[in-house]
């Protein structure tokens, strides 16, 4: 036991009795984890001197001047001080007291050796936590050069411990009062520094000047803080939020929580907002003219800033493109023959003009989106746009002039002559001088250190050098990395550079120099219709290499996926990824896992003075290569220490024992491969049989086979095998320790079987077995013994008399027929081995001599069921266990503890940390009625899951037999709780969270407990579990109904029955576990069951708290809001509120989940916080190195701690459904392999996976663990990434340990995930971030963030862009009749070449690359290559095209438009079918109108083009874009269960149409189309008009079909005159003008004048068909022409329709709009018509919905689902 710690009364308790909880306090007051109100309380957390010391500093509040107008009580301490003197909310001190008093114990823990007075507070723990939480506190001060007000006596000074506490005490007052303001640290620290300053004035006893008195704080009253400085500028963001128009306004009108931050970086805050605050300052005026607009940066919605964030990006791509196309039209083969042409060389310093151009584009952009920053107090700002702009300009003139002038001297010299040279060496000067800032860039960059000081130091000389080049910010400051990082990544890069440049120069720029050379020669080409400009076919040149530059543009995403595919892969190698990938792997090292074990998860031994010495490291690291590769036999330790065994055996178990518990394995797998304890005198370690399985066999073979060889050689082949050893050494001991416990002591049978044994024993010792005894016998005893056993284990009652036959058998062959030499009677019974009176009363022998053990002793016969299974196994257990996710987490656990990880602490002195969790209004456990009720199939949720997880299912059946379920149908009766947990534990619901999370309290206690345990408790309490859990079984019932002893039981058999109590208390100060139910408040006072569900789950998790918003109406429109804690009070049988702090305000100001996550964090607690979101899953095995992970915020990587430890996740919902495996596949390889890069080699990691754990001292001074703006900050989680590393931080990756997580399942649920996950990013190329990324980090970094982030999804959008660029210059080419002019000439040969190379980039290979690669690290290479073959049978790449087109849609619209918003993707499972008109809603502007545009230019295309008369010219040329057009219009279809069903397609159709035609918009959009198609243009409410200008050219688009057609059609006669388009107009005016007669005549009398209608019906058919055989009598037109025009006259309606949309505003009031909106209604019907044809073909064709179902869902559900339709149709859905 440790000698700082207070021993614990026990009041008698037994060794073995159950756990005790802490103790319920003295005072009946509540308290969150410990009673610091009560110190004397018999609570497990106060037996430590270390809460008590942290306790004591703080009431050292004696001699403290006392607080005027509040009566003062000597209990009270500094914070209470603080909290009357600055009008702090009571509750708010309790909190904050708690967080510090744990804190500040916990530290003290820690310290190595520790102090001398465990009992007082050390003043380095208190001076360390000082120095962080001030840390950006004191970096503000400085960069604002102000002085600090955090001022300390001299060391000696016996007030600086109480005066560092009070700086400290204040900081986290304010932080956990501040509410919303949290988000803003900055304005924190402004609030701080005054309040500092005021603290100084009280502890200085200042007079105030105003009154004469001694100073009193202006909030020295009740909610005086709260009401005095945070509510006014709560107010002040509120008004901001009311003018963003619910985030529907330009972000450039209102100021977002960033906004309001920066405001504070600068030194006009002191003198506009002073203090007290100054609410009529501008800053809180809600005035038009007097607020104060954006500050540090204005978002402005444009494609121009992915130009503008990355500039330096695209001047490398557009000057390298530039450079390439110089070289490679010099029409040289290599591009090093070209430069020696002086020509070219000159040629190329044109890329200074084009590089001026650019500098100049961005200071225009730069001025052009930040104007409305410069003011009267930032003129110097405005000055400086200007000054860069005229200096670009001026540039680019002198450059320009410079050129010039060296051609003119050369074209007047006819030569390179002397002057010629001259000019271009002026030039080369000029140069040299432009480039200067990009030298000086460099070398700062080669010597990170020297940029990073320079930033860093504050001083004004560097300020003033530093203007021009950037405007100064708080963050983005000293961000570089260190200089072997900078070389790692720079090298990544460089390879990454040379590919693309030089595949770019030989493959994309070079082959394009013939063809644009033969396009511009070419001459008199006749064009087939009016053209505009014909001179040298430009626009045909044009066409020719648009999308070649857009793909030159974008495959550098290619190449980096292709490097960092490549260097992750060898990343994870050296980390010892998938050495251990299954089982199999597993058994062959498990005994060195054994010790990987002890080493990792054991602490090591602390001397007093245990510095980490490099002798130290050097011995841990053999250590760990010895465990790696096998060397040495360190299981022989283990071995020779029975403790460490048993150590290894509680820690195995327990793992084993949760895996039953979660119904992973079966009862029969959990006795297979638990570790039993060391007992009836085995001399080995005992491995699980499952490891040992047939060894006992093959070593009785081998004995066999050697019959006549020697002992030693006999053994040494057994011991080639440890099981092997192993399983011979126990078969051997449990057979002797058997045969005499059943036979009874004292008898002469007894002292036969001791002789026989001791003889056995002594051949055994001198190497004389197989020379004295016939192996051969060996068989025959191992028969006989396995009968033996059977006859033991029978259930019933036993036949002794079989049993005396066994023995009497087993006598003769081991006495008379085993030995080589026979003996006689005699002999033996000299020997002892024979009864030395047969004739005695006694009867036969064995017949009196049998005793039979206790039919209750249930470890007997748990040990006799080990040595069956020991002896009779044929099978080599490979399948052990059987099921998958078992197999994988086991595999995955024991590959990690191979790998490098920090060793591991004490509990005690390990880092505390807390888990968060928001959650919202989703599931907490799945209700009855919605596990049983059937969907349109007949198919059950219920149903779904045991099909799915059919294996789980059964383990769960058996779990709940063996807990006194008599009958399976009273699964809905008896048993519905734990029905309904087990099915909300293979969902994504909250349940399964919390119990996740929980495991990290469970492996604390269980490690605290081994931590203090003594070799006593630990080889005793071994013993004690497996008795005392076997026993437990008797209650059990088995399916006869009969008490059944020997079934195996380990309810509650887990080393939880060990604890003494404190483990509780450790436990709970190191970790606690807080969920944010936001509404959980709202749901109490509805009686909504999931408030029930909630405390259902604090009730059973003791270390589980809840934060809620609790709303008090206290008048018609007066509404308090309260943050509030609470917990279950396991004494009190209730939950008691614990905090309840009042908020200024509503909670929700921006975006709900930050907001959520911001609200709770004040109660999180320790070191590190852990964001869990609710569709996460933690494992029990996982949770035990939590330890080890937090050890990594003690190790510097590269130059700096970690701020952030990224953590593995592990994608659950794969089984779930095929498009769950891809969704899960593409998942993983991100949080896997390409989390792995960006970490290292790239240091570019952000946070985009919940597990991740902050160091939560450094996030809580900083902004905290996400952001909070309305819309921008959409994507939150990514921004705690970019914040960190602005500021400095340090974000590492860790693959030792893995957190489960869910993802969506349907093909709905996964497209509304992308939008999101799109819409966000499209929101972050806007965002202040985002630019500060760009341009604060070195070049190669800033590659990595734009690749990695942003650039993703642009390049993403870019390889549509470039599909729809290629299919538009096809169609170009051939309607204007370049195509087969150039065909003519015979040169289409290199043209053909070229089209077809861009194709590149839709070769699924390099998107798939990550996922094979990382696949074949982990499971193998074959096994990765089988999953991706049958990927792609299962149509994955419908779905992975089919999300680029998600990605791109809303991506692209985001930033044009915006209208990004939260979508609720839902986490249920995918068996419901969803309707034509659902998809149809869902995906009609993003795929289906797409698909059906490219679907027209490939027909119009095939039908006119000269090339593709060749078949198989144009199905190489289109097909990757005729993949693209079906993926789009069918994937939807085929990933819809019972996508094909005939019955069903007909349903949707009616549906449809009846939705289609509803007419009225006062409902909702699923309901009526008119509703749907406005909301679809809600984005234009949010787009500026430089997007409606935009979307309006992009719409012109479609009116070029009727260009192009009309001049093929027959009725034009080959006329080429403008007239020839103009008057094909008439045809469009002609069609709507009959629309608009038929919708009047519909609408007037339809109803009530049917005759009317039908003649005016009538009437237009005649004229119709007159007109059409006047047109064939009088005119060339023919039938053709007509097909022909519905593709050219159709495409431009709809260009119109979406031009109306965009001029929405101004036609909506006209009587135009009406005709809009019923063509529209038109259009989509049309539309709905055409994806509908070759969805109805296929439900209509037999097989295709039985073949759908297979591809989407696994086998047994498929079949299962079958049966189930089969049985509907016969009768009613039943319950079982």
């Amino acid at each position: 036991m440790n000698l700082r710690q207070r021993p614990l009364s026990t009041g008698g308790r037994g060794p073995h009795a159950p756990p005790v909880p802490p103790p319920r306090p003295l005072l009946s007051e509540p308290y969150n984890i410990i009673p610091i109100h009560n110190l004397l309380a018999d609570h497990p957390s106060l037996r430590y001197p270390e809460v008590r010391a942290a306790a004591a500093a703080l009431r050292a509040a004696g001699d403290l001047r006392k607080p005027p107008f509040n009566q003062w009580h000597e209990s009270m301490d500094l914070l209470d001080w603080l909290g009357l003197f600055f009008g702090f909310q009571k509750d708010n001190v309790q909190n904050q007291r708690e967080n510090l008093v744990l804190h500040l114990a916990n530290s003290q823990m820690r310290l190595q050796p520790p102090p001398a007075a465990a009992d007082r507070l050390d003043h380095g723990v208190l001076h360390r936590f000082r120095q962080k939480l001030l840390k950006n506190y004191t970096s503000w001060c400085s960069y604002l050069g102000k002085r600090s007000q955090v001022r300390l006596p001299n060391r000696h000074n016996p007030d600086i411990e109480r005066r560092e506490l009070l700086y400290v005490c204040l900081y986290l007052l304010i932080w956990g009062e501040a509410a919303n303001l949290r988000f803003t640290p900055e304005c924190l620290c402004y609030i701080y520094h005054h309040m500092a300053l005021e603290l100084n004035y009280i502890l200085d006893d200042h007079i105030d000047e105003n009154t004469g008195q001694l100073f009193v704080p202006s909030t020295c009253r009740q909610f005086g803080f709260l009401n005095e400085v945070i509510t006014p500028i709560y107010t002040t963001i509120k008004g901001e939020v009311a003018r963003s128009r619910n985030g529907t306004a330009p972000h450039s009108a209102w100021r977002n929580y960033d906004d309001i931050n920066e405001y504070f970086w600068s030194r006009r805050c002191f003198k506009k907002v002073k203090w007290p605050l100054d609410l009529s300052s501008n800053f809180f005026s809600a005035d038009r003219e007097k607020r104060v607009g954006k500050t540090g940066f204005v978002e402005q919605r444009t494609f121009w800033n992915i130009f503008r964030s990355f500039d330096r990006l695209w001047v490398l791509l557009i000057l390298y493109f530039q450079a390439a196309a110089i070289v490679s039209w010099a029409g040289r083969d290599y591009p090093w023959q070209a430069l020696q042409s002086r020509d070219v060389q000159v040629e190329l310093l044109t890329l200074f003009i084009t590089w001026s151009g650019l500098r100049f584009i961005q200071s225009i952009l730069d001025a052009g989106t930040q104007y409305s920053l410069v003011t009267r107090e930032t003129k110097l700002l405005g000055f400086r746009m200007v000054l860069k702009s005229m200096v670009a300009l001026t540039w680019g003139v002198v450059f320009g002039v410079f050129y010039a002038r060296i051609w003119s001297q050369k074209n007047s010299d006819r030569s390179w002559s002397f002057e010629a040279n001259q000019r271009i060496l002026v030039f080369l000067k000029a140069a040299l001088v432009f480039i200067v800032p990009e030298l000086l860039a460099l070398v700062l960059f080669i010597v990170p250190w020297v940029r990073n000081f320079i930033e860093d130091a504050d001083w004004q000389i560097f300020n003033v050098f530093t203007w021009w080049f950037y405007t100064r910010t708080f963050v983005g400051r000293g961000v570089r990395e260190g200089l072997v990082d900078n070389i790692k990544y720079t090298l990544f890069w460089i390879a990454v550079l040379a590919s693309k440049f030089t595949f770019s120069y030989f493959l994309q720029i070079r082959p394009l120099v013939g063809p644009t050379r033969s396009l511009l020669n070419l001459r008199g080409v006749t064009y087939r219709w009016h053209e505009f400009f014909t001179s040298n076919n430009r626009v045909a040149v044009v066409m020719l290499w648009a999308p070649v530059v857009l793909i030159y543009l974008v495959d550098l995403q290619i190449w980096y996926t292709i490097f960092s595919s490549f260097s992750g892969s060898m990343t994870g190698l050296f980390s010892h990824i998938g050495e251990i990938r299954n089982i199999n792997q597993l058994r062959l090292r498990f005994q060195f896992f054994a010790s990987a074990l002890q080493f990792n998860l054991m602490p090591e031994d602390h001397t007093l003075n245990s510095e980490a010495t490099v002798v130290h490291r050097i011995r841990d690291a053999m250590h760990r290569i010895k465990l790696r590769y096998g060397l040495g036999q360190p299981y022989k330790k283990i071995e020779s220490s029975q403790v460490e065994a048993t150590r290894f055996a509680l820690i195995w178990n327990e793992i084993i024992i949760t895996l039953r518990e979660e119904d992973l394995i079966s009862d029969q797998e959990l006795e297979l491969l638990e570790l039993p304890p060391n007992c009836w005198d085995i001399k080995v370690v005992r491995w699980p049989c499952a490891l040992l399985c047939n060894e006992l066999l093959i070593a009785l073979s081998q004995a066999r086979e050697l019959v006549d060889t020697s002992d030693r050689w006999v053994w040494s082949r057994i011991c080639k095998v440890e099981y092997r050893r192993c399983a011979v050494t126990e078969a051997y001991d449990s057979i002797k320790y058997l045969l005499l416990q059943i036979i009874k002591y004292g008898t002469e049978e007894y002292s036969i079987a001791t002789k026989f044994f001791l003889e056995v024993d002594d051949y055994l010792r001198f190497e004389k077995f197989t020379g004295a005894y016939k192996t051969t016998v060996l068989p025959k005893i191992h028969e006989h013994l396995i009968s033996l056993i059977e006859l033991l284990l029978l259930p019933e009652k036993k036949n002794i008399e079989r049993v005396v036959n066994v023995m009497q058998a087993l006598y003769e062959l081991a006495i008379r027929e085993l030995p080589r030499v026979k003996k006689s009677v005699a002999q033996l019974r000299q020997e002892g081995l024979a009864p030395l009176n047969p004739n005695t009363a006694d009867g036969l022998l064995f017949e009196n001599a049998i005793q039979l053990p206790d039919a209750d002793d249930a470890f007997f016969f748990r040990q006799l069921r080990r040595l069956r299974t020991i002896l009779n196994s044929r099978d080599s257990m490979h399948n052990v266990p059987k099921n998958l996710e078992a197999r994988r987490r086991v595999a995955f656990f024991s590959n990690s503890l191979f790998m490098n990880m920090p060793r591991a602490p004490q509990v005690e002195k390990m880092m505390a940390f807390s888990v968060l969790t928001p959650y919202y209004d989703e599931e907490v456990l799945f209700g009855k009625e919605m596990l049983r009720s059937p969907n349109e199939d007949g198919v059950s949720t219920l149903f779904y899951l045991q099909k799915i997880y059919a294996d789980e299912w059964e383990n769960f059946m058996e779990r709940m037999r063996r807990e006194g379920m008599q009958d399976d149908s009273h699964i809905w009766t008896t048993k519905t709780r734990e029905l309904r947990l087990w099915a909300s534990y293979r969902g994504q619901t909250l349940s399964r969270t919390v119990r996740g999370m929980m495991y990290y309290y469970r492996a604390l206690k269980m490690l605290s407990f081994l931590d203090a345990a003594s070799e006593m408790d630990i080889r005793q309490g071994s013993q004690d579990i497996f008795s005392l859990g076997s026993l437990k079984m008797n209650s059990g019932v088995n399916i006869g109904g009969a008490t059944n002893t020997r079934s195996l039981n380990r309810a509650g058999s887990s080393v939880s029955m060990l604890y003494k109590g404190h483990e509780f208390g450790v436990a709970l100060m190191k970790y606690t576990y807080v969920v944010a139910c936001q509404l959980y408040g709202v749901h109490k006072g509805k009686g909504d069951h999931r408030a029930d569900e909630v405390l259902y789950l604090m009730k059973n998790n003791e270390a589980l708290r809840v934060a809620y918003v609790d709303e008090v109406h206290l008048g018609r429109e007066e509404v308090e809001y309260y943050s509030v804690l609470v917990k279950y009070d396991q004494q009190l049988k209730k939950e008691v509120e614990i905090y309840r702090i009042k908020l200024p305000g509503p909670l929700k100001l921006g975006e709900g989940k930050p907001e959520n996550q911001n609200h709770a964090i004040i109660f999180t607690r320790g070191d590190a916080l852990q964001t869990i979101d609710m569709n996460q899953d933690n494992y029990f095995e996982e949770a035990l190195k939590m330890r080890n992970l937090l050890e990594e915020f003690k190790v510097t990587y590269g130059i700096r701690k970690p701020t952030i430890l990224g953590v593995r996740e592990n994608i659950f919902t794969g089984s779930v459904s095929s498009l769950a495996w891809f969704m899960s596949a593409q998942e993983m390889s991100f949080v896997t392999l390409g989390q792995r890069v960006l970490a290292n080699p790239l240091k570019v990691r952000m946070h985009y996976g919940h597990p991740d754990v902050f160091d939560r001292f450094w996030f809580l001074t900083r902004g905290g663990i996400s952001k909070a703006s309305r819309v921008i900050n959409i994507s939150e989680d990514i921004y705690a990434g970019f914040n960190c590393t602005l500021r400095g931080g340090n974000v590492t990756h860790h693959e030792y340990i893995q957190v489960g997580k869910g993802r969506d399942v349907g093909l709905n649920q996964i497209s509304m995930f992308e939008a999101k996950v799109a819409s966000g990013n499209g929101e972050q190329v806007l965002s202040r971030d985002i630019y500060r990324l760009g341009h604060r980090l070195d070049f190669f970094r800033m590659l990595s963030v734009f690749y990695t982030t942003v650039g993703f999804f642009f390049n993403n959008m870019m390889v549509v862009v470039m599909v729809y660029t290629f299919l538009w210059g096809r169609l170009y080419l051939a309607l204007s009749g370049v195509e087969a002019y150039v065909k003519k000439a015979n040169n289409n040969k290199a043209l053909g070449a070229i089209l077809n190379q861009q194709f590149v980039i839709q070769i699924g290979i390099f998107t798939a690359m990550p996922m094979i690669v990382e696949n074949s690290l982990e499971r193998g290479f074959l096994p990765a290559i089988w999953d991706f073959m049958t990927m792609q049978l299962q149509f994955s790449s419908f779905f992975y095209t089919f999300s680029m087109g998600t990605r791109a849609h809303f991506f692209g619209r985001t930033i044009l438009h915006g209208g990004a918003k939260y979508r609720a993707t839902g986490r249920g499972f995918v068996v419901q079918h969803k309707s034509f008109a659902e998809n149809y809603r869902l995906y009609a502007r993003s795929h289906f109108v797409k698909g059906i545009e490219l679907g027209v230019i490939l027909l119009v295309y095939a039908s006119s083009s000269a090339l593709a008369a060749n078949t198989f010219v144009y199905i190489v040329m289109t097909i990757s874009s005729w993949f693209l057009v079906l993926s789009w219009i069918m994937a939807p279809f085929v990933f819809n269960p019972s996508g094909f069903d005939w019955l069903k397609t007909v349903y949707d159709f009616d549906d449809f149409l009846s939705w289609i035609k509803y007419r009225g918009i006062l409902v909702k959009s699923d309901q009526s189309w008119e509703t749907w198609w406005y909301e679809e243009q809600d984005h234009f409410r949010t787009t500026g008009l430089w997007g409606k200008l935009l979307e309006i050219i992009l719409d012109l688009r479609f009116f070029f079909f009727q260009y192009g057609i009309v001049y093929h059609l027959n009725i034009a006669g080959g006329n080429k005159s403008i007239a020839v388009y103009l008057l094909s107009w008439i045809y469009l005016i002609v069609a709507v003008g009959i629309y608009i007669v038929i919708a009047y005549a519909r609408d007037k009398y339809a109803a009530r004048e049917h005759i009317y209608y039908r003649l005016v019906q009538f009437l237009v058919i005649l004229l119709t068909v007159l007109v059409v055989v006047l047109l064939l009598h009088f005119t060339n037109v023919t039938a053709v022409d007509f097909i022909k025009s519905l593709l050219a006259f159709i495409p431009t309606g709809w260009g119109i329709i979406l031009i109306a949309q965009v001029l929405r505003p101004f036609m909506q009031t006209s009587v135009v709009w009406e005709t809009v909106v019923a063509l529209a209604r038109l259009y989509d019907m049309l539309f709905g018509l055409i994806v509908m044809v070759p969805l109805a073909f296929l439900s209509w064709m037999p097989g295709f919905q039985q073949m759908q179902t297979r591809i989407l869902f696994n086998e047994a559900f498929s079949r299962g689902l079958q049966i189930s339709r089969i049985l509907t149709g016969k009768n009613s859905y039943q319950d079982t």
